[in-house]
C-alpha cells in the first residue's frame, strides 16, 4: 500500500510538473493531480493483466500496443477525474502520456537513490 502511495505521489507530482509545459494538459491543484495518481495506479492495475496477456500483439507491434494503452489510460484518467483536463483531445494524450512516462522515470530515478 505504501508503494501504491508513492506511485501516486509520483504520477501527482510529474502531473503538475507536465501541466506547465505546454501540452494541453491542465490540472487544477496539486490534490486533484493526487487522486488523479490513485486513478492511474488503479487503471494501471487494471489493464497491465490484459495487455500481458495480449504480449504477441505488443510483442508484433515492437512496443508501441504499450504506449497506446498507456495513452487510452491517460485519456481515461482524466475523463474520470474532474479538474484534469485534456484541452486538445487525443493530441494532448499522446504527448501527456509520453511526458508522463519520462518524468515519471526521471522523479523515480532520483527518488530510488535517495530510498
Amino acid at each position: 500500500m505504501v508503494d501504491f502511495l508513492i506511485t501516486a505521489l509520483v504520477t501527482a507530482v510529474s502531473l503538475v510538473i507536465i501541466s506547465k509545459v505546454p501540452l494541453g494538459i491542465e490540472v487544477d491543484s496539486f490534490g486533484k493531480a493526487f487522486f488523479a495518481g490513485i486513478v492511474f495506479g488503479i487503471l494501471n492495475a487494471l489493464v497491465n493483466p490484459v495487455l500481458n496477456a495480449l504480449g504477441l500483439v505488443n510483442l508484433l507491434t515492437l512496443g508501441l500496443f504499450g504506449f497506446i494503452v498507456n495513452a487510452i489510460v491517460f485519456g481515461l484518467a482524466a475523463w474520470l477525474v474532474q479538474g484534469f483536463r485534456l484541452r486538445w483531445g487525443i493530441m494532448s494524450m499522446i504527448l501527456g502520456s509520453f511526458a508522463l512516462t519520462i518524468v515519471q522515470s526521471i522523479l523515480s530515478e532520483i527518488l530510488s537513490k535517495y530510498t
